[in-house]
């Protein structure tokens, strides 16, 4: 485990003074008696990073947006998992090295699978971002299909424009992994039909705050089932944190 002395972990993002990593991990140390401390490393852009990397009091840094396949080329290696997913939630000091892992994808497929029906055998996922690459991951592993959904037009994907009445019907997971409805930007969504939604659909969001977001909202306006993000952050974090001692044992 990681020995009880003054230990540096941190969160790197844009924009994150929110942070629920920094809170969490926080009151996590205190309830251990630890002495490490948490911060935020909210960087416009990664052009110091590579310094930042060097400092030799880090122990452990988490990953959010809009960093998570930015990352990688400041790494060492891989996670074979993180690898496949092409994005890093959790960067580990192991040996020198540092190493990139996904925690997002656990935290995901624990929460999805306590919440699923089984009649939701296809999913939109909304977004093309890191996050949108480890809920992709699950849904392929639990054989469910996705249809990627994207402000912009692509291969493999359509926009919200291009989705169908069949869409709406055929695709009863519906999960967002856009940013669009954070705090402070409360009153944005993703841009889906409503009309099309009803009590077989389930939306699951991928923000945490608000507790409840407009997307949430307007889906319980149709009957849905809603799920925000917040025990899949507990998840991830609580994966993060096991790399994270077992890398100092």
């Amino acid at each position: 485990m990681i020995e009880n002395d003054n230990k540096l972990f941190g969160l790197l993002g844009k924009g994150i003074g929110y942070s629920f990593s920094r809170n969490y991990f926080s009151k996590k140390f205190e309830a251990e008696n630890l002495k490490h401390q948490y911060v935020n490393f909210d960087l416009t852009d990664l052009s110091n990073f590579g310094e930042l990397l060097m400092k030799k009091d880090i122990s452990g840094i988490n990953v959010t947006i809009p960093y998570k396949q930015d990352v990688i080329p400041f790494l060492d290696k891989l996670d074979p998992v993180a690898e496949a997913i092409g994005a890093v939630n959790t960067i580990v000091f192991r040996d020198g090295e540092k190493i990139g892992y996904n925690t997002d994808y656990i935290g995901f497929k624990k929460t999805l699978l306590q919440n699923i029906k089984i009649h939701q055998e296809q999913a939109f996922v909304l977004g093309t971002g890191g996050a949108a690459k480890a809920i992709c991951y699950v849904l392929e592993q639990l054989n469910i299909k996705v249809l990627k959904v994207s402000r912009n037009e692509g291969k493999d994907k359509k926009t919200y424009a291009q989705l169908t009445n069949k869409d709406y019907i055929d695709h009863k997971l519906i999960i967002n992994c856009t940013p669009l409805g954070t705090h402070p930007h409360t009153e944005a969504y993703p841009p889906i039909d409503f009309e099309q939604i009803n009590n077989s659909h389930l939306l699951y969001d991928l923000i945490y705050n608000p507790e409840t977001t407009t997307f949430m909202k307007m889906g319980i306006d149709k009957g849905a089932t809603v799920l925000n993000g917040y025990q899949m952050l507990v998840e991830q974090a609580e994966a993060s944190w096991s790399l994270w001692m077992n890398a100092h044992k």
